[in-house]
């Protein structure tokens, strides 16, 4: 199985992923879920809105350095936003993982999408997908 078809698979099993229905959670567990560090998902929503890619990430993690890289040499302009590191704002980056649902960083958005983390990101850039989403929104 080729890169392209392990990456489309992931992507299907991402859509049928198992989550914890809302109604499963009692009040004051998801009120807690949702002050968490509220102020940083709006500003990853604001970063969101406002730019057509959007890179959110950490200090010290390789796989961040390396979607931006890949970002940059493949000419994608991006915004990037840096939570901390391996020491430091990790209840930050939690906000942000309960928020998206994805486990990692870099978390990736291309026109409010999150397409994933740095293999992905990559694989969209390798098949033309990412550049040709850039491209109908542009002109749509």
């Amino acid at each position: 199985m080729g890169r392209a078809a392990r990456t489309s698979a992931k992507t299907r099993a991402m859509a049928s992923r198992l989550r914890l229905e809302e109604r499963s959670i009692a009040s004051g567990a998801l009120a807690a879920m949702e002050a968490r560090h509220p102020e940083v998902v709006r500003e990853v929503q604001a970063a969101i809105r406002g730019n057509a890619v959007v890179v959110v990430g950490m200090a010290q993690n390789p796989h961040v350095k390396k979607v931006r890289k890949a970002l940059e040499e493949a000419g994608v302009a991006h915004a990037y936003l840096e939570y901390g590191s391996y020491f430091s704002k990790w209840r930050e980056r939690l906000a942000i993982k309960l928020w998206t649902g994805w486990p990692t960083f870099p978390q990736v958005f291309v026109r409010g999408i999150l397409i994933g983390g740095n293999e992905l990101t990559r694989a969209a850039l390798a098949d033309g997908t990412l550049k040709s989403s850039l491209l109908i929104k542009a002109l749509a």
